[in-house]
């Protein structure tokens, strides 16, 4: 039975060695590794494959979803998997444009990668993203198992009260969450709006923005 082919194109040499072992490793072959955007384009023409594992972020001018929009106009049955290391709004936007049929997130688990491809070979939508993941603006991320704070994977050290206040806000992404209960949640009880924006302001200066927006005195919220 011939083999089913992939081709990667990932910025990170040794992230796509990873990757190629553990796909041939499950019988599949990969027919290439690349670096940007033009070359991948370049070899793709000359040859057809069944999937494309393609980075967002690439070396060269080119982004990763500008090389698979054109990918896709000249293979339209080829099957398109973003490789990102944070999944926000704008990529997800990427994966439509593209017409991607899943996306894989940094950094890669094993399990993970053979199921997405697995079930794009079978013309099945992808495992969903982690839901324990809350992707926030900024490349900001809340990581409800681990419980903390994190930018591109990386954990943001916060003190008890401020990860409080980023929980139950990342929890309630795009909706006010009011003063009383931000402070039942942090402290217990309620009554400590002085406290509340002094913790907002110290924990801007922590991360370096804002993160965290005063909704017309109704309370506060992170929006998207």
């Amino acid at each position: 039975m011939e083999k089913h082919s992939l081709f990667i194109v990932e910025d990170d040499l040794i992230s796509a060695q990873y990757l190629k072992e553990i796909l041939e490793a499950e019988g599949f072959k990969v027919k290439g590794i690349v670096d940007n955007g033009k070359e991948a384009l370049r070899q793709l023409k000359a040859c057809s494959v069944d999937i494309v594992l393609m980075d967002i972020i690439l070396k060269g001018v080119m982004t990763g979803s500008e090389a698979a929009v054109i990918l896709k106009q000249m293979h339209p049955a080829c099957k398109i998997i973003f490789l990102t290391a944070y999944a926000d709004e704008e990529m997800i936007e990427y994966a439509l444009n593209a017409q991607a049929i899943a996306y894989l997130m940094k950094p890669y688990r094993e399990k993970e990668i053979i199921a997405t491809v697995r079930m794009a070979l079978q013309g099945r939508d992808a495992p969903p993203i982690d839901e324990s993941i809350i992707p926030l603006k900024h490349n900001f991320s809340y990581n409800i198992k681990q419980h903390c704070l994190e930018k591109k994977g990386e954990e943001i050290p916060l003190s008890s009260n401020k990860r409080k206040l980023i929980e139950i806000l990342a929890k309630n992404k795009n909706h006010v969450v009011s003063n009383r209960q931000l402070s039942i949640y942090i402290w217990d009880e309620p009554g400590h709006d002085s406290n509340l924006r002094s913790l907002i302001s110290r924990l801007k200066k922590t991360i370096g923005c804002e993160l965290v927006t005063n909704a017309n005195g109704l309370g506060y919220m992170i929006a998207s």
